[in-house]
């Protein structure tokens, strides 16, 4: 290892704490013990030599092919549909008029349209519907239909599109015979090219296919079905449909009949329980439903509906059950490092939301990740493994939340099915007979409220865990509400030596044993939401940890000392410890650092702010607290942050002694120092002491920037030219009560060529107490540049000297908040997109002359004592309003202008 100097006496101080707590278990029967263990590991790797020469001697590959094509025999699929499909008019309207559309995505005059979805879901089925549709029937002359499958071999799939239009056999092995062929049969017809079930994700193959079909006539098109989103984007990359699962009642109605022969239950009442719980199991896929209701075809005998409905899938009888089978093809053709991660999701139950962050990071503390000849860093390795169970519908992303993801119902039970030997998720049901609990490597549990010893009695057998989980990992701010038995933390974690994840976030945890630092093993450590007041300094003896999360922890006071040791560690999440005020010495040694989500200046001792300097791989966001501590402005001479371009959010927060002009003086130069690189994209500055912000803030070199925050600087005079940043979406500014007035800077006038905020959906004044005036450039609706073009929200709260009217013209103004100006006057404004108007405490902003209000739903005027009557032109939308408030408006003597 190369060193520029000698070592410091920290570095010595890391080594020797370091070999002490390796060292501490040496002794002449471990020595012996680690000689036998290598001399079996020499002998294995000599066996497995051999293999890998015998293998290379007899040429063969690596691939678990046998595996695969036993698990895929299998029907395949034709044009023909069936006699009843629920559900999908809708879909297939969209396709037709994919189908029917002219303009052509694809190659030369072929349109390429692609349905993807999970297994299971329907697309052959709304394929065949497409394709036997009258429209598509009189709009082609051609109508080929291929079933792909998992081999996408072009000679054998060129010789089934012959054979489909010429009716005779192509036994053929030469694909130019066979494509020159296909190409003359093609040539001037317009056709429907269907390929079902479509694996393949090699551009070229695909390249290779379509060669012969630019001989057919304008608007042919080429209709494809995958559960792969890769192969959608290669084959239609504008192309692709999502295809959902089916409605509830649809997916009954389909069970029925596939159960009872009809499409309700009024001659069997006594099946309806269990045949709507029944398709709850289904959760929309078309597949189970059928299936399901074919096993229990000639059954009507409660018990045997009852027996259905409490069986897991792998239970189902064996005859007639396609579902496992459907779900086990995408597992087996997973690579097996994702086989490995898509089965570690099994401790997650179902319905249950997951981080994509989170997981990968379990993902990486668990080994799971491997690094690749191109050296990408761990975290983005585990994006792409995400990414791929994602495009091959393993995980869906949440409807309610995008930044959050879950799996189909039946996608988690396969993921059940593959792991049920080494993931144990504890529902509190009674174990079967025969489970072998030292087997388990993965344990995962929801929090009860009260969680007593007995739960996790079984704790003691699983001797070679390596998760304990509780569950949710994401959890609202006020949740932590759940509490822990002793016995857990002092009495079986610390037994459970192969530890590498333990996650107890959420419980009234007060403190951590000391034996926490025999976990040696321990990568991932998530005490987030608890009580805990400050972790022992035994924490510094896990010198593998990775992921140390403290979100949320309002009681942590402090961090051990000993946290430099952990030179291994990538996250350090301290995002809402209010109670924290310092930060550990040395916290720059940790150099893989990748999160940290608070660093605190300290005056005296502690860590100084060139501690960041050498954290050259964070991401995420960082918040700075403290910088008015930084005394000695020669500290503040180098930039710590500009060559972190991997960091997206930076917070920097002075305290309120900053205003003081005198201790203020120092602000500039160490806010200059906090220039970030150029791809940042939200900035936060609270509490600067300064008078003017730094030239960096509305330059050029932050032409990223999309999100900016200033509160409570109240010794700035001026604001920045924020109107020339090209990507700034959202601008909130608060308490700056040194401006008097925005002038043409604000909005970049120097710089008459481009229009001001071009971008900017979301503008915010608040508690601007000295603001009086703002000069936008331009104020005429009929000239070509205006500010503001595509504002959709615009609030001005408590600045009561403003009293500079408006912009005029606001093409994409939604809402619209004015409260607490009471010099504001009304504003002739064109408004026409505006859906939500709120004015409140401003008599004078009396709404006399807006115009173009007719998309108006919500009207809210409160304490506005001189508004006698609303004005004519709110009478344009007895349509569209739907809410209308008016509230302490003493002067009201009529709702309308007579």
């Amino acid at each position: 290892m190369k060193e520029d100097a000698g070592p410091s006496s920290s570095t010595h101080k890391m080594m020797r704490k370091y070999m002490s707590a390796c060292c501490v278990n040496f002794n002449p029967s471990t020595l012996k013990f680690s000689a036998k263990v290598e001399s079996k590991i020499k002998k294995l790797t000599a066996r497995l030599e051999a293999a890998v020469a015998i293998k290379n001697d007899l040429s063969l590959e690596e691939n678990d092919r046998g595996r695969r094509e036993r698990v895929t025999e299998r029907l395949r699929t034709s044009s023909l549909v069936e006699s009843r499909v629920y559900g999908r008019e809708k879909d297939k309207e969209v396709i037709l008029d994919i189908l029917m559309n002219d303009a052509d995505e694809g190659f030369g005059d072929i349109g390429v349209a692609c349905i993807w979805g999970m297994p299971g879901v329907g697309k052959t089925t709304l394929a065949q519907l497409v394709y036997n549709d009258i429209k598509v029937e009189s709009s082609f002359d051609l109508k080929i239909w291929v079933c792909v499958s998992e081999e996408f071999d072009v000679i054998r799939l060129t010789a089934i599109m012959l054979e489909a239009v010429t009716s005779a056999s192509w036994n053929s092995k030469d694909l130019n015979l066979l494509q020159v062929s296909l190409k003359e049969k093609l040539s001037g017809k317009k056709f429907l090219l269907v390929l079902d079930d479509v694996w393949n994700e090699n551009y070229e193959q695909w390249e290779a296919l379509c060669k012969p079909f630019i001989a057919g006539a304008a608007g042919s098109k080429i209709l494809v079905t995958t559960r792969n989103v890769d192969t959608a984007s290669i084959m239609a990359p504008c192309g692709t449909y999502h295809l959902r699962e089916l409605a509830d009642k649809d997916c009954l109605s389909l069970f029925t009949r596939h159960a009872l022969g009809g499409s309700d239950f009024e001659e069997h009442p006594n099946l309806k329980t269990f045949g709507e719980e029944i398709v709850k199991k289904c959760s929309g896929l078309p597949l189970a439903a059928k299936t399901l209701g074919g096993l229990l075809r000639s059954k009507r005998n409660s018990d045997e509906w009852e027996d259905i409905m409490n069986s897991k899938i792998w239970d189902l009888p064996e005859k007639g059950n396609s579902i496992l089978p459907a779900l086990l093809l995408s597992y087996h053709h997973l690579p097996s490092h994702l086989k490995r991660c898509f089965s570690y999701c099994a401790i997650f139950p179902k319905d249950y939301e997951f981080d994509k962050e989170e997981l990968i990071r379990l993902w990486k503390a668990e080994g799971f990740l491997h690094h690749t000849k191109r050296m990408k860093q761990m975290e983005d390795i585990g994006i792409e493994y995400f990414r791929d169970l994602w495009s091959r519908s393993f995980f869906q992303q949440s409807t309610i939340n995008k930044n959050r993801y879950a799996m189909h119902d039946l996608i988690n039970d396969l993921a059940q099915f593959v792991s049920k030997e080494i993931c144990f998720f504890n529902t509190g049901d009674k174990l079967n007979d025969g489970v072998q609990l030292e087997s388990f490597r993965h344990f995962s549990f929801l929090r009860h409220q009260y969680d007593v010893s007995k739960r996790f009695e079984m704790l003691s057998q699983m001797t070679s865990l390596r998760t304990l989980v509780a569950l949710p990992i994401h959890m609202l701010p006020m949740a932590a509400s759940s509490f822990l038995t002793n016995t857990v933390l002092q009495q079986f974690v610390p037994k459970l030596g192969c530890l590498r994840v333990l996650s107890l976030n959420g419980y009234c945890i007060d403190e951590l044993p000391h034996r926490i630092g025999d976990l040696i093993h321990l990568r991932y450590l998530n005490l987030s939401r608890t009580r805990i007041k400050s972790l022992p300094e035994s924490v510094g003896s896990l010198f593998n940890l990775q992921t140390l999360i403290l979100h949320g922890c309002k009681n942590l006071t402090k961090l051990p000392r000993a946290i430099e040791n952990l030179i291994d560690l990538c996250v350090l999440d301290l995002t809402d410890t209010d109670s924290l005020k310092e930060m550990p010495m040395q916290i720059g040694n940790l150099k893989n650092l990748k999160v940290l989500s608070k660093f605190i200046v300290q005056r005296d001792s502690g860590s100084g702010i060139k501690e960041l300097k050498g954290l050259l791989h964070l991401r995420k966001e960082i918040s700075v607290i403290g910088l008015e501590n930084v005394v000695d402005t020669g500290e503040a001479r180098d930039y710590v942050l500009k060559d972190k371009n991997k960091l997206e959010g930076l917070h920097l927060q002075w305290g309120h002694e900053s205003f003081d002009h005198r201790k203020g003086e120092n602000g500039l130069p160490v806010f200059n120092m906090l220039q970030p690189h150029q791809d940042i994209k939200r900035v936060r500055v609270a509490c600067y002491g300064g008078t003017k912000f730094p030239s960096w803030l509305g330059g050029s070199s932050m032409a990223n920037i999309a999100d900016i925050n200033l509160s409570n600087c109240r010794n700035v005079m001026s604001l920045p030219a924020l109107g020339r940043l090209p990507s700034l979406k959202k601008l909130s500014i608060t308490g700056m009560n040194g401006v008097k007035r925005l002038d043409f800077e604000f909005f970049g006038d120097n710089l008459p060529s481009s229009k001001p905020f071009p971008v900017l959906e979301v503008l915010q004044f608040q508690n601007m107490l000295n603001w009086e005036y703002w000069c936008y450039p331009n104020n005429r609706p009929d000239e070509e540049d205006r500010e503001f073009p595509n504002l959709r929200e615009l609030m001005i709260h408590n600045c009561p000297k403003l009293y500079q009217k408006l912009p005029r013209y606001l093409p994409s103004l939604v809402k619209l908040n004015i409260k607490g100006c009471p010099n504001m006057a009304y504003s002739v404004m064109s408004l026409p997109s505006l859906l939500d108007l709120s004015i409140e405490d401003c008599n004078k902003m009396v709404p006399r002359s807006m115009v173009d209000l007719t998309s108006l739903t919500t009207l809210r005027i409160k304490r506005v004592p001189d508004l006698t009557c609303l004005p004519n032109v709110f009478e344009q939308f007895p349509g569209a309003l739907k809410h209308l408030i008016l509230s302490n408006c003493i002067g009201l003597t009529a709702l309308w202008q007579k």
